[in-house]
């Protein structure tokens, strides 16, 4: 497995305000365990949209991680030209920089967005550029991402596609363990 798809939950899904909301600092250390554990299994490229939330986060995880594994690189792979055009300029400057740092940037459809065949377009593509998915997403609380889950389940019934998901479950344990090792850097500083 050399290639992994990153998506999830947009900000406005989960109820996330300002990037020092502290459930992005929990989703930014769940992303970066399960990427962890990925790179053990051979992991060189996440590929990621550039969508406001999950996607976002997992290229800012990426960037940190790749001190650590020069090796690593982030692709951010837009569904239409003109991607987040339409944002604010806040956002849109946060799109930017992302952009600016990663490994490899470019859009599916090489034409503004026109419909939702682009979307799905999108899919195919990052399903077959792609050897496994990774997604912030539990069925209890829709969001957007289900639809790329229904691609992705579709993908299964027809060939070996890993998927790893990561709950609203995991992502209470990945709080605690987050909290707990604070509480012991705080106890035993460095």
């Amino acid at each position: 497995m050399s290639r992994l798809w990153v998506t999830g939950y947009r900000s406005y899904e989960i109820g996330t305000f300002g990037e020092k909301d502290p459930k992005i600092t929990v989703v930014k250390y769940a992303l970066e365990q399960v990427i962890r554990q990925q790179l053990d299994l051979g992991l060189e490229w996440v590929i990621t949209g550039g969508q406001l939330g999950v996607e976002q986060w997992s290229v800012a995880v990426v960037l940190s991680l790749k001190t650590e594994f020069p090796q690593l690189k982030v692709a951010m792979m837009y569904p239409f030209q003109q991607f987040g055009q339409q944002w604010q300029e806040n956002n849109q400057a946060q799109l930017r920089q992302l952009a600016a740092q990663c490994d490899f940037v470019d859009s599916v459809s090489q034409a503004p967005y026109q419909g939702p065949q682009q979307l799905k377009n999108y899919q195919k593509f990052m399903l077959s550029h792609t050897d496994a998915a990774l997604l912030v997403y539990d069925p209890d609380f829709e969001g957007k991402t289900r639809y790329d889950l229904q691609a992705i389940e579709q993908q299964q019934a027809t060939m070996p596609y890993p998927l790893t998901t990561i709950d609203m479950y995991s992502l209470q344990e990945y709080a605690t363990e987050y909290e707990e090792k604070l509480a012991e850097n705080q106890a035993f500083p460095e």
